[in-house]
């Protein structure tokens, strides 16, 4: 299956666009879109280790590797490695779809 979510970064302006792409149920490959570089490198560091395992890395301990460093290439609060997640899931069977949205109340 493969899913695709876009990503509105919020005050940083960056757009991003995920494409998670899972043919067995489990390993899923993304292609990853961003006018931020920051999200460049996350793209390479998914990617570098071949398909993510969706199992391993909605884990209680999330013993994916990849997913881990990933993760480290953006900032703390960046929303991409979560997006990127959730396509996964959705992907993989795992989730269903749904909007997710973060909005600042004052």
């Amino acid at each position: 299956m493969k899913k695709i979510v876009e990503v509105h970064g919020g005050i940083c302006g960056f757009q991003t666009r995920i494409e998670a792409v899972c043919d067995d149920e489990q390993h899923v490959t993304f292609c990853i879109s961003s006018n931020c570089a920051k999200i460049s490198k996350f793209e390479q560091a998914l990617s570098a280790h071949g398909p993510l395992d969706a199992y391993a890395a909605m884990g209680p301990k999330n013993s994916d590797d990849a997913a881990i460093a990933a993760a480290a290439c953006c900032c703390c609060g960046c929303v991409v490695p979560a997006a990127a997640m959730k396509a996964m899931q959705v992907a993989s069977g795992l989730a269903l779809p749904g909007d997710a949205t973060i909005h600042f109340c004052s």
